[in-house]
C-alpha cells in the first residue's frame, strides 16, 4: 500500500461532500433516460457531456465520448502509469423513467434533501455511484498528489435499457475495459452501514406462453364446463411451477441449493418488499437467501386475459403469459430456460400450447480469492467499521460476463451506494449521503492499497 495518512484521506472525502451534493444535483437534473420515446435524446447527450467535464476536472487523461452500437454515449478515459497495477471503475449515467411526477413527494429531477437523505431519480442508481467514484479519485489526488495506480473510467449511457451497447463496445475495443481489478459501481449494501460485495448475479430467461383452444370465446352459460377453457388451462400449467410452499419446482431443475453468503433477515426482507401485515416471506424464514440466490425462481410477470373491468360471461379461447425465470449463477440459463419451456408444454393440460423464448442472460460468479478482493475487504472494513459481507443480485449484468471473458485474469468486484431505503427504480428514489461518503472512502483506500 502506498504510504498515506488514512485520517487525511478520510477528511478529504468528508470535505468533498458539499461538492458531491452540488454535482449530483446537476446530474440528477438531466432526464437521461436512454429511450427517446420517453425523454428527449438531448438529455442523455447533456448528461454525457457533463460526465466528460467531470472526468476532465479529475485530471483523467485520454477521455473519449464514444457512441456505442445502440446509439448511446459512453464516456471513457484512462491515465496510464507504466509498471503500475490498473484499476477500471465502471458506472452509468442513464436512469430509468421517473413515471408520473405527481407520484413523487418532490420533483424527481430536482435533488431534494429530506430527513437526511437526497431524493431524485438517479440519486443512487447510478449517478450517486458515479459521484462516489469521483469523490474517491478526488480525495486520493488531494492527499497523495497523484493516483498511485493506473486508473480507467467507463461511464455507460444505456445500462438501464439492457440494449447491449456497452457490452458490444467492450468486445469491439477490449482495451477500454482492461484492468487488473475491475470495480462495477452499480450495486450496494444489504442494509445501510453494512459494507457488501455482490459476488453472484442470477442468470435470467423469460418465455411467452400462449394457449389457444377455440377460434373465439364461447358463452359460459351455454358451453361452460365442457368448452376447452384456454385461460383455465394456462392457469393450471402456471400453478405447477411452484409447490405449496412457493418453492419453484420445474421438472429437471435443481432447487436444493444453499447460499454461503450473508443470510437475509425475514423482518428486514418483509420491510424491503413492503409485505402486508400478516403476509410472511415464502417458505422457511431461515432459507430466504437460499431461495433468492441459490435456487431457481419462476415468476409470472404478466397475463393477457380480459380485465375485470371488461368482464363478460365467456369461456376464453386464447390466453397468454410471460414467465420470468431466475437461476443461480452457476446454472446454465439457456438449459434452464429449455427446461421451463418443456415443463409448460408438459403441464398445460389441453389446447394448442406455444412457448417461445423472450430474453436470456447468463449469470456471473466473482472470483474472490485474489489480492484485489483482499484489499477491498480491508478498505471496506476501515471505511464502515465492520467487516464486509457478500450477497447476490437478482439480475444478470451482461457486461460483467463480457469482462470476465475478455479479461479472465482480472478480479471483478460489484459494490455501490445503494441500500434498500434507496428505492431504486421506484418513486422517491434517494441516497443516504453517509453511505455515499463511506463508499467513497472505501474506494479511496482501495486505490491506495492496490499500489
Amino acid at each position: 500500500m502506498v504510504a498515506i495518512d488514512r485520517e487525511a484521506l478520510r477528511s478529504a472525502v468528508a470535505d468533498g461532500m458539499p461538492w458531491v451534493r452540488d454535482e449530483l444535483a446537476r446530474l440528477v437534473s438531466f432526464r437521461s433516460v436512454a429511450n427517446p420515446a420517453i425523454e428527449p435524446a438531448s438529455e442523455c447527450l447533456a448528461a454525457a457531456r457533463q460526465v466528460r467535464a467531470l472526468l476532465a476536472d479529475m485530471g483523467l487523461e485520454g477521455i473519449e465520448e464514444i457512441e456505442t452500437p445502440d446509439g448511446s454515449l459512453a464516456v471513457c478515459g484512462r491515465t496510464e502509469r507504466a509498471g503500475s497495477r490498473s484499476v477500471l471503475l465502471y458506472t452509468h449515467h442513464d436512469v430509468v423513467p421517473a413515471g408520473d411526477p405527481t407520484d413523487w413527494t418532490s420533483d424527481p429531477w430536482t435533488l431534494t434533501e429530506r430527513d437526511g437523505r437526497w431524493y431524485g431519480r438517479g440519486s443512487a442508481d447510478c449517478k450517486g455511484n458515479l459521484m462516489a467514484v469521483l469523490l474517491a479519485l478526488r480525495a486520493v489526488r488531494a492527499v497523495a498528489g497523484e493516483w498511485p495506480v493506473e486508473v480507467a473510467l467507463v461511464v455507460e449511457g444505456s445500462e438501464e435499457q439492457s440494449s447491449g451497447g456497452m457490452e458490444a463496445l467492450a468486445r469491439a475495443r477490449p482495451e477500454l475495459v482492461r484492468g487488473d481489478a475491475i470495480v462495477l459501481a452499480d450495486t450496494g449494501n444489504i442494509e445501510a452501514g453494512v459494507p457488501t460485495l455482490t459476488t453472484s448475479l442470477r442468470g435470467t430467461g423469460s418465455v411467452l406462453v400462449t394457449v389457444r383452444t377455440m377460434e373465439h370465446a364461447a358463452h359460459s352459460g351455454m358451453y361452460g364446463g365442457a368448452a376447452p377453457d384456454a385461460l383455465q388451462a394456462l392457469l393450471m400449467g402456471l400453478a405447477t411451477l411452484r409447490d405449496p410452499t412457493g418453492e419453484t419446482t420445474i421438472d429437471g431443475l435443481d432447487h436444493a441449493g444453499t447460499w454461503d453468503g450473508a443470510p437475509v433477515d425475514p423482518a428486514r426482507f418483509s420491510g424491503d418488499v413492503a409485505a402486508l401485515e400478516g403476509v410472511a416471506p415464502l417458505g422457511d424464514p431461515g432459507a430466504i437467501a437460499d431461495r433468492i440466490w441459490a435456487r431457481p425462481a419462476a415468476t409470472v410477470l404478466a397475463i393477457d386475459a380480459p380485465p375485470v373491468s371488461r368482464v363478460t360471461a365467456a369461456v376464453q379461447g386464447q390466453a397468454r403469459a410471460v414467465v420470468n425465470l431466475r437461476v443461480p449463477a452457476d446454472t446454465d440459463s439457456a438449459v434452464a430456460q429449455g427446461l421451463l419451456i418443456e415443463h409448460l408444454r408438459r403441464h398445460i393440460p389441453w389446447g394448442d400450447v406455444e412457448v417461445t423464448p423472450v430474453s436470456l442472460g447468463r449469470g456471473f460468479r466473482a472470483r474472490t480469492d485474489g489480492p484485489a478482493y483482499a484489499a477491498m475487504r480491508r478498505a471496506m472494513e476501515v471505511a464502515f467499521g465492520v467487516p464486509p459481507v457478500t450477497t447476490g443480485q437478482g439480475g444478470s449484468i451482461p457486461l460483467a460476463v463480457a469482462l470476465a471473458e475478455l479479461h479472465p485474469a482480472a478480479e471483478i468486484m460489484l459494490l455501490g451506494v445503494e441500500e434498500p431505503a434507496c428505492r431504486i427504480h421506484a418513486t422517491d428514489e434517494s441516497v443516504d449521503p453517509r453511505e455515499l461518503e463511506r463508499t467513497a472512502y472505501a474506494l479511496a483506500l482501495f486505490l491506495c492499497e492496490m499500489s
